[in-house]
């Protein structure tokens, strides 16, 4: 016999014998109803029973592939942070699947959209898509985690859809999907490339939210979330009925299997309701001052960090047991590696300021599901920049990185003592806490931003398909693109930007730390200029795999291989030399073959300059840097062990033969010499 007594936990729904238990926290609700649909007919059931907050019943007859939502009665009173209205069909925050569409209009505010005090009663159930119950079995087979050890991590951040939209080889039908990710194709490029790590934007269920719709466009990268739980539908080759979750689990039983990592690009710190004037989808309808952070003193207003009209209400355990229930889901259950925090420092944030000692992070470091995986922070928000201020078991996206080592290619003065410190490690950030200079994953293009082909052959943005009179994105005026804004059939021009891609690759792969490739930069993939393709669901953004620069692709081959199979160029801790007993050294040069002195690294006009690598037993590697205008001499250092050959160069005249003392190093150029160790 069924039984029909419920539990407070797990919080969603849970099929059981007969039925499912349903839990709903909500601490100011007076009554939570679970809404079946068949159709467009809606049989409500009230959660009958209560345990502190959480409000939970069974309900007969629920089975796999039942469409439902929520209802929650209760005060409706924006002025104290409350905003039930029982007529708005909700989300179930912890659904592991979301079907349908929006229909951006009335229905799905809370609020009148004219008086925005008052309660609109307006059903919004015909305007709300719908969670469905989905078969949590799986069969993982022989699966198991690659658990890449940070050191030899090498993370590939790309887009489920972007990336396999165009490629060919894989069938149209699964193109720009879960399936299509995992096609044997697309995975033989991540494989021949070298990366270990795959981190996917956004792939949690997200809004397209009304205002882009309105001008034809998309929210394409995916920062607008509604279900922490619920792998994005239209993804999906299935379609979004449910069957998107195991397609998502066959893509990282895939990616394992290719020895891949998959890293989550996670945003938990907003959702998509927007602020005091935004829709009622979910949680603003379950238990609006719980979730979300609100003005003390205007409690009908959000307290907002992220630049979206909320912020998360981390200090509350509403929230914060959310976020943690969402991470433990995707690591067990999804078996994914790791995560990329947006706006990482919202999540820190128990009151106004930071606090790098929150409840999250407590969470997050004792938390033993959590605690194999690979956590990366964005450690900013739209009110604070914390670079290498997040605990020493975290990693964060180091921005110093992409904006000293840009500058120093791009001609700018007074970069070479920073740029060393980044190319190390940056110990100057890192070490006052004796944090590890892995905790730092460097980058020279993100997805938002310019891609390496367009950062370095424009010089302004060109975005004016946003539909914002190219108001949009950063400026970045770096000066890359050889005296020319865009394409160009001055062949000089075209071979200085190949350069300059180059060395920003060379920087990228041969610094201490963990790198992060844009994906398409290795095959010189270009938005047009666009430096924020957030909307651009099509062409602008979409990989195309028809103009593939080979030569670039083979570069970039060569230095990840290189990177992987020598010591000496992935190490956890650069020690200077000469050290006994140092199993990695590094030697700092000018380019005459003198030690820097202190006032070499204040010289505004310096731009040169040599590192030697070893590593005990392997071999050694000399990194020669020249940003100047013009070709440099080089003292070359002396070999550790056999002579010198030439490993790699952005320079492709570059030759080295026999025992050689001295190198020019063109302008704008590196070149990477290898000893190879005694055999």
């Amino acid at each position: 016999m069924p039984t029909t007594r419920s539990l407070p936990y797990p919080l969603g729904v849970t099929l059981v014998e007969g039925g499912a238990n349903v839990a709903v926290y909500s601490e100011s609700a007076t009554e939570v109803f679970f809404c079946a649909f068949d159709g467009e007919t809606e049989t409500r059931t009230a959660l009958p029973d209560r345990t502190g907050y959480v409000s939970h019943g069974f309900v007969p007859d629920v089975v796999v592939g039942t469409r439902y939502g929520l209802r929650v009665d209760g005060p409706w009173d924006p002025a104290a942070g409350l905003r039930h209205n029982v007529h708005k069909l909700l989300l179930d925050p912890h659904a592991l699947a979301i079907s349908g569409d929006y229909s951006w209009d009335q229905r799905l505010f809370g609020h009148d959209m004219t008086e925005p005090t008052e309660r609109d009663d307006t059903d919004s159930a015909s305007a709300m898509p719908r969670c469905v119950v989905v078969d949590r079995a799986f069969d993982w087979g022989d699966d198991v985690a690659p658990r890449v050890p940070l050191e030899e991590t090498i993370v590939y951040e790309t887009h489920v859809k972007g990336f396999t939209k165009r490629l060919p080889g894989v069938p149209e039908e699964l193109q720009g999907t879960y399936a299509g990710l995992a096609h044997p194709r697309a995975i033989q490029h991540l494989v021949d490339l070298g990366i270990t790590s795959v981190e996917l934007l956004p792939i949690h269920q997200f809004v397209q939210d009304n205002t882009l719709l309105d001008k034809g466009l998309s929210n394409y990268w995916g920062y607008n979330t509604v279900g922490f739980f619920a792998p994005h539908g239209a993804y999906s080759s299935a379609g979004d009925s449910g069957a998107q979750v195991a397609e998502f689990k066959t893509l990282v039983k895939a990616l394992h299997a290719a020895g891949l990592e998959v890293i989550l690009d996670v945003v938990y710190n907003h959702t998509a309701e927007g602020n005091h004037m935004g829709p009622t989808l979910s949680f603003k309808g379950l238990d609006n001052p719980a979730y979300y952070r609100l003005v003390d003193e205007q409690k009908d207003a959000y307290f907002d960090t992220t630049g979206t009209g909320n912020s998360l209400n981390t200090a509350h355990p509403a929230a914060l047991g959310l976020i943690m229930d969402s991470l433990r889901y995707w690591v067990e259950e999804m078996h994914v590696d790791g995560f990329r925090f947006d706006l990482a420092t919202t999540l820190t944030r128990q009151g106004a300021e930071v606090g790098l000692r929150s409840a999250f992070l407590d969470l997050t470091l004792q938390d033993p599901v959590l605690a194999p995986v690979k956590l990366i922070a964005e450690p900013w928000d739209t009110a604070g920049y914390q670079v290498g201020e997040f605990p020493a078991e975290w990693s964060e996206w180091n921005g110093k990185f992409r904006d000293d080592v840009r500058e120093f290619w791009g001609g700018v003065d007074s970069q070479l003592s920073t740029t060393s410190q980044r190319i190390l490690g940056s110990p100057d950030v890192y070490q006052p806490d004796r944090r590890s200079p892995l905790c730092s994953v460097n980058f020279v293009t993100a997805h938002d931003g310019f891609t390496l082909a367009d950062l370095t052959a424009y010089n302004s943005k060109h975005n004016d398909a946003n539909g914002e009179d190219n108001n949009d994105g950063e400026s970045d005026n770096k000066s890359f693109n050889g005296g020319a804004e865009g394409p160009t059939e001055d062949e000089a021009v075209n071979q200085r930007r190949l350069r300059q891609r180059k060395n920003l690759l060379a920087t990228l792969l041969l610094s201490t730390g963990v790198p992060m490739l844009l994906g398409g930069d290795e095959i010189g993939r270009t938005q047009g200029g666009n430096n924020n393709a957030y909307c651009q669901d099509n062409e602008i953004s979409w990989f195309d795999w028809k103009n593939v620069d080979v030569d670039l692709l083979e570069f970039t081959q060569l230095l990840i291989r290189l990177r992987r199979e020598q010591p000496a160029l992935r190490p956890k801790w650069y020690r200077y030399a000469p050290a006994e007993g140092v199993v990695d050294a590094v030697v700092l040069a000018r380019s005459d073959g003198a030690p820097f002195a202190d006032e070499d690294w204040d010289n505004p006009d310096a731009r040169t300059i040599a590192f030697v690598f070893e590593h005990e037993g392997a071999d050694a590697f000399a990194l020669l840097l020249n940003s100047a205008e013009n070709g440099v001499e080089f003292q070359v250092p002396k070999a550790p062990h056999g002579e010198w050959e030439l490993a790699a160069s952005s320079d492709p005249d570059q030759q080295v033969a026999g025992e050689v003392t001295t190198l020019i190093v063109r302008d704008a150029s590196f070149t990477l010499l290898r000893s190879p160790a005694a055999a």
